[in-house]
């Protein structure tokens, strides 16, 4: 039986697709999207957060740390990765949990015994199960399995994702999905790999795919001033939507913040984090009134 590395499962995520949902967020990406508000989500590895605010100088974690990885400074507890194992153990013995492991293998029948206690929640509000990420079809296997126990159960089932992937697998989730949130951060190629490490034809010619397939489609596209909010690249991305097979008419506007800066700094990588700006809201509404034009109907959040 496969296991998936998984960083985080939310319970009552209402925002993940309809009604109350459990969201499973797996870790690992192969998009490096400059503005990501989960950089904890990048590695396809498990990881160590710290948060010095947190830290009370217990020295437990020094103490029981098995390869005398850790130190106590004028600033908090230092890791020397050259020899931190990841092991967790100074996550578990630190009392006020400044220490966070990201990353587990979970077992799918543990993963559905998580999910198996939600279901009077899906029940009574129309909601289900929702994979994320990072990006969830990195782990097709694991994923594909979950799904079909899903599907077995008859919990509605969602995966947000970029579509990066191969056509083959995106095809084959879609046969064990009912919908899928669709990540579109930029139509002009070479921006799109400039801003997340890989061109953008891969994801759209899936996309392409995936309309001519029964799952529901939302598109959801992420707002940073001065990479995508310019009228030229609403109206070609509302012109893509409009070339797509189906009833393709809702999008879901995620304007930029930076919460994810105080992650990068609890991820010893505050060095990568860049700043975006933030559209204002005439230039939201700006935006909304071009899909307007198009027949779409954007919405804030979702």
């Amino acid at each position: 039986m496969s296991t998936g590395l998984i960083f985080d499962i939310k319970k009552f995520a209402i925002n993940d697709g309809p009604g109350i949902r459990l969201t499973v967020f797996f870790k690992g990406c192969n998009l490096q999207c400059q503005w990501c508000h989960n950089p904890e989500s990048m590695s396809p590895k498990v990881q160590k957060m710290y948060n010095a605010k947190k830290c009370i100088g217990a020295l437990s974690c020094v103490e029981n740390c098995p390869n005398d990885a850790l130190k106590m400074t004028s600033e908090g507890i230092v890791t020397d990765y050259n020899v931190c194992n990841l092991c967790g153990k100074c996550a578990e013995v630190c009392p006020t949990k400044a220490f966070e492991m990201l990353g587990a293998a979970v077992p799918i029948s543990d993963l559905m015994k998580k999910i198996d206690n939600e279901a009077i929640f899906f029940d009574q509000s129309g909601g289900g199960v929702t994979f994320s990420g990072g990006e969830p079809l990195m782990h097709s296997e694991y994923l594909i399995e979950a799904l079909k126990e899903c599907g077995k159960r008859m919990y509605h089932r969602v995966v947000d994702t970029t579509v990066f992937s191969k056509l083959e697998t995106v095809l084959e989730v879609a046969k064990h999905t009912e919908l899928f949130l669709i990540d579109l951060k930029v139509m002009d190629s070479e921006k799109h790999k400039e801003f997340t490490g890989v061109g953008n034809e891969k994801i759209l010619s899936n996309i392409v795919a995936l309309a001519k397939t029964n799952c529901e489609l939302i598109f959801r596209i992420p707002l940073i001033k001065e990479v995508n909010t310019s009228k030229e690249n609403i109206k070609e991305t509302a012109k893509f939507i409009n070339s797509l097979e189906g009833n393709r008419v809702v999008v879901n506007l995620l304007p930029y913040h930076n919460i994810a800066g105080n992650k990068h700094l609890k991820l010893e990588n505050s060095i990568n984090f860049k700043v975006f700006k933030t559209p204002s809201k005439i230039e939201i509404e700006e935006i909304i009134s071009i899909f307007e034009i198009y027949g779409i109907s954007a919405t804030l959040g979702g």
